[in-house]
């Protein structure tokens, strides 16, 4: 029903938008604890020298890398996940299952502040990224890898779409040219498929429920009411992101993870020689104008020099960069990109032991941040001494900063901004 309903969407689609103190027996073990049940935090990103694969993970953020078969999907993975298994190979479905990698979230700041702080280590925020299986049109009924590969991006955060932008006769596009137009239509179409056969068969459910309070009555019809809209808005070939919901609404929606409701980037995947001036590559451009009206991210990459950036030296990969004319890794555009489609931040811990970086939405306070640390730091949350930055590596330590005045004292309400460094005071 949903695919005859949206058999003309395609063209649609293209116009869118208990009180103790240091002694507590459950974190004993956490390195951040010290004597007087404090934890010192900072704000900020961390470098991709540090091993993911060896370092404790503060919060891991799921990235899916869509695309038709072909684009470059697993030739980026590869490059950008270290130790990535993915088989890259010119034909579809060379990754069957999703591969998955967990690289580091490039920042400087965090090698600053281990310096400073003489830490044994440094531990870097981190992003999950998934490789999934090539997508090609009839996805929704079964083609190709069908039900299995759309499963997959029910589980992430974000959705970044690879779309082919340069010419290659040796390397087949699946549909016989290079379209990114085309192409970001197929897997749109496909989205927008899948979730309206998942409405259909949920909305079907909630007319034969019967809610046993008041409570689940509220939140069913909350859910129906969202739904709706929903449906109505895909059938005219809009996201379901497109739709305004309440956040009572929001939540009772959250458990189908829609996949049209995950925010996307774009992923323009150019030759190694257009790299430097992609803006006038005529694919790219299409791309950009369409992620706009899409209303969606865009970033632009090649996969190939991400590929060549993995087999050169750590110190030597800037130097190549520089003589392509481009100053960012396609991992650190990438990154960018993802944290400011989702709105994050991310916080620093700071001491001998460690530096760390944390991962928080933006908006948050003071206690929910201590609380991405553990949910007893926002529990028994008394205050959170706070300095920028800035201030901080300008006075050398936290010490230094409260000689000199620089460490503030911030209550429950505080917000927390982008380069704080915090020590957090509590109770639990």
């Amino acid at each position: 029903m949903a695919r005859v309903a949206c058999s003309n969407l395609v063209p649609a689609l293209s116009l869118l938008p208990k009180k103790s103190t240091s002694s507590f027996p459950l974190c004993r073990n956490h390195s951040f604890f010290t004597n007087n049940s404090q934890f010192t935090g900072f704000f900020g990103i961390a470098n991709r020298r540090f091993s993911a694969s060896s370092a404790k993970i503060s919060m891991s953020l799921k990235a899916g890398i869509v695309g038709l078969p072909n684009v470059g999907k697993s030739t980026l993975f590869n490059a950008v996940v270290e130790n990535g298994k993915a088989q890259a190979a010119n034909f579809p479905f060379c990754t069957i299952e999703p591969n998955v990698g967990i690289v580091a979230v490039p920042d400087s700041r965090l090698n600053v502040l281990s310096e400073l702080s003489k830490s044994q280590r440094a531990v870097p925020a981190s992003i999950e990224f998934v490789d999934i299986a090539g997508l090609v049109k009839g996805a929704s009924q079964g083609e190709g890898l069908g039900n299995k590969f759309l499963s997959h991006i029910r589980e992430v955060d974000s959705i970044l779409q690879v779309v082919r932008c340069f010419d290659d006769n040796d390397i087949v596009h699946v549909n016989g040219k290079v379209d990114p137009k085309s192409d970001i239509d197929v897997i749109n179409l496909e989205l927008v498929f899948s979730d309206l056969d998942q409405i259909e068969k949920r909305l079907e459910k909630l007319k034969k429920g019967k809610a046993r309070d008041s409570q689940s009555k509220l939140k069913e019809e909350a859910e129906k009411s969202a739904l709706e809209r929903i449906q109505e808005a895909l059938m005219d070939g809009k996201p379901a992101r497109s739709v305004a919901l309440t956040d009572f609404e929001k939540d009772a929606v959250k458990h189908l993870c829609l996949l049209t409701m995950k925010p996307v980037i774009y992923v323009a995947n150019v030759a190694e020689s257009e790299l430097a001036d992609a803006g006038n590559n005529p694919y790219v451009k299409e791309v950009m104008n369409l992620a706009s009206e899409l209303q969606s991210g865009l970033v632009t990459i090649s996969a190939q020099v991400e590929s060549e950036l993995t087999e050169l030296p750590f110190e030597e990969r800037n130097e190549f960069l520089k003589s392509l004319g481009v100053s960012e890794s396609g991992l650190g555009n990438l990154i960018t990109a993802t944290y400011s489609l989702l709105g994050l931040r991310t916080y620093f811990t700071s001491g001998e032991k460690e530096s760390k970086a944390w991962t928080i939405h933006a908006g948050m306070t003071a206690p929910q941040a201590a609380g991405v640390i553990h949910s007893d730091f926002e529990k028994g949350f008394i205050r959170a001494e706070t300095v920028s930055y800035d201030d901080f590596v300008a006075a050398g330590s936290l010490a230094a900063a409260r000689e000199k005045g620089l460490l503030r004292s911030e209550g429950k309400d505080y917000i927390v901004q982008e380069g704080d460094v915090m020590l957090f005071r509590f109770n639990v």
